[in-house]
């Protein structure tokens, strides 16, 4: 890479290799797999169920927003208490806390509308199954 390229130049042209990549593997593989002899065994270990996988990977987004939240709100007070009557530095506090809570409006607005679908339509995203050709 030259020394005058931007993070954006870097960025893209990681993503631009990264594709590349993956359209090569995808048209190499594609065809041993379609001998139809080639028989795929279920994995010993690692994630078996993708459904369980984004089931924990949203309760976790959850948990994570939450924590985050408490940290900047625990933040933005240390910071409008230090700030000493300066404007500048009790704006910036402000502003923090009234992001943070925004935030937190958002996942939790996030989290209901997940349980009203659940309750609507039957689709529990907290508990997600992937439904297979046999049926289960």
């Amino acid at each position: 890479m030259k020394g005058g390229d931007s993070m954006k130049q870097v960025t893209q042209k990681i993503i631009q290799a990264a594709l590349t990549a993956g359209a090569v593997i995808f048209t190499t593989v594609s065809p041993i797999l379609a001998q139809g002899n080639i028989t795929i065994e279920e994995p010993t270990g690692g994630v078996k169920d993708f459904g369980k996988l984004l089931s924990a990977g949203i309760q976790t987004a959850i948990i994570l927003a939450a924590i985050l939240t408490f940290a900047f709100l625990i933040w933005g007070g240390i910071q409008w208490i230090t700030s000493g009557g300066d404007k500048a530095a009790y704006e910036a506090a402000r502003g923090r806390i009234t992001a943070a809570l925004v935030g937190l409006a958002i996942v939790a607005a996030a989290w209901a509308v997940m349980k009203l679908v659940g309750y609507f339509f039957g689709v529990n995203v907290f508990d997600f199954e992937i439904p297979t050709a046999s049926g289960s």
